[in-house]
C-alpha cells in the first residue's frame, strides 16, 4: 500500500516538473535576445591623458560654485583629488552644502565624475603643495613628504611612551611628577 503511494507521489512530480519545463521552454522573443539594455544616465569616466589640463580644469570647475574661494586638484593615476578652500567662519552644515555642490558639478563632468572632494583645509593646503611639488618636477618626492606629513598628524603621540633625550629635561619631569 505504502510503495503504491510513494511510487503514485514520485510519478505526479516528475509530472509537474517535466510539465512545468515544458510550458516555460515558448519560443524566444525576436526582440528580446538575452541581453538587458540600459540608459546611461551620467556621463563615463574619460582616460586622463595630460592630467596638469585635467587638473586646472577641475578647479577652474570647483571654483565655479559660489562659497569656493580656490581649489587645489591632484591627479593620481586616472583619479582627482581636489581640495576647496572655503570661509572659515562658515558653520560646517554651510561647508557641507558647498562641498556637495561642487560634487554635483562634479558629476556631471567626464573627468571629475569620480573626483574625490574635501573641504579639509590641511589636506586643501597639502594637496596645493604636492601640486607645487609635481610642476617643480618632484611628483614622487613630493607625494612621499607630504604623505608622511599627513600619516604623522593622523598617527597619535602617547605621553606614556614618550622618551626625553636630556637627562636634565627627564629630571625635571620627574621632579614636576613628585609635585603632584
Amino acid at each position: 500500500m505504502y510503495r503504491k503511494l510513494i511510487a503514485a507521489i514520485a510519478i505526479a512530480a516528475i509530472t509537474a516538473g517535466c510539465g512545468n519545463a515544458l510550458r516555460n521552454e515558448t519560443s524566444p522573443s525576436p526582440q528580446n535576445n538575452g541581453s538587458v539594455r540600459a540608459q546611461q544616465t551620467s556621463p563615463q569616466k574619460k582616460e586622463i591623458a595630460n592630467p596638469e589640463q585635467v587638473s586646472r580644469h577641475l578647479e577652474q570647475l570647483a571654483m565655479g560654485i559660489k562659497g569656493v574661494t580656490n581649489a587645489h586638484c591632484v591627479v593620481l593615476g586616472n583619479t582627482a583629488v581636489v581640495g576647496i578652500d572655503v570661509d572659515s567662519k562658515l558653520d560646517r552644515s554651510r561647508v557641507g552644502t558647498i562641498k556637495y555642490s561642487v560634487a554635483e558639478a562634479f558629476h556631471k563632468d567626464p573627468y571629475g565624475i569620480d573626483a574625490i572632494v574635501t573641504a579639509d583645509m590641511d589636506l586643501s593646503q597639502r594637496l596645493n603643495e604636492i601640486g607645487a611639488d609635481i610642476r617643480r618636477g618632484r611628483p614622487i618626492s613630493g607625494f612621499a613628504e607630504e604623505m608622511a606629513d599627513i600619516i604623522g598628524r593622523i598617527v597619535p603621540q602617547i605621553p606614556r611612551e614618550v622618551m626625553p633625550q636630556d637627562p636634565e629635561v627627564q629630571q625635571r619631569a620627574n621632579n614636576l611628577h613628585k609635585l603632584h
